[in-house]
């Protein structure tokens, strides 16, 4: 049985895409979702992860956008792709520290709309997989709005929310710094990536959920709406 949440959402993606100019967020609208009853095994995700300059996105920019897709637990390492986007203001030295994108360096890249194009076509008909997906979804939508006046409305897998919702399963306290991605790989005994790297991020989000998958379902179905979110507000 889906949810209503999430049919609301599907409705309304495909009400926005039949009212937008022919511009890229319209193409990807118009490609249907996967299905909400699906096995996750047997569902395109692209995973994806943005750099930026702050995590404030009415005021902080993307620099980076790393991205893999996945068909079902298979990770298809020949689409990974890193895009970077030319920011319109210096890069605080704080965030450069952590990201170690310069100024120069970000100089090089490419438009916001550019890059944002280049996403939304890898992200047709797939769902999008993101560790603190609210990262993502706030930034992506603010660029969508931006560029497009709508925003991008992704159907999104957390790896982080399905940890949380284990976490809850089992009745276990959340450890401090418990729910990072590189914390949560050692769980599984995943090898350490390098952190804050979009498209190393983003490989290191997809090999994640394959493990939690495994892990949550075994050999047995895991139905897509089972693992999907939004934040509440956007159902």
């Amino acid at each position: 049985m889906i949810r209503p949440g999430p049919w609301i959402f599907c409705w309304r993606r495909r009400r926005l895409a039949l009212r937008l100019p022919d511009i890229p967020l319209r193409t990807y609208l118009k490609r249907r979702m996967p299905g909400l009853c699906g096995d996750c095994r047997d569902t395109p995700f692209l995973a994806v992860d943005l750099e930026t300059t702050g995590l404030n996105p009415a005021r902080d920019q993307i620099l980076s956008i790393g991205w893999v897709a996945m068909d079902g637990l298979s990770i298809r390492l020949e689409t990974a792709r890193q895009t970077w986007v030319r920011p319109s203001q210096a890069i605080p030295e704080a965030s450069a520290v952590i990201h170690r994108i310069t100024d120069d360096q970000a100089a090089r890249g490419g438009s916001l709309g550019s890059a944002l194009a280049l996403l939304l076509r890898a992200l047709e008909g797939r769902v999008m997989l993101a560790h603190h997906a609210a990262v993502e979804l706030g930034f992506l939508d603010r660029a969508c709005v931006s560029e497009y006046g709508y925003p991008c409305m992704i159907p999104t897998v957390d790896t982080l929310r399905l940890a949380q919702e284990q976490l809850a399963r089992r009745q276990e306290a959340v450890r401090s710094d418990g729910l990072r991605l590189g914390a949560l790989r050692e769980q599984f005994n995943l090898p350490p990536y390098r952190s804050h790297d979009a498209l190393s991020d983003a490989l290191a989000a997809a090999e994640l959920f394959c493990a939690q998958v495994s892990h949550r379902a075994g050999d047995g179905p895991l139905p897509l709406q089972q693992v999907l979110h939004r934040p509440g507000a956007l159902w």
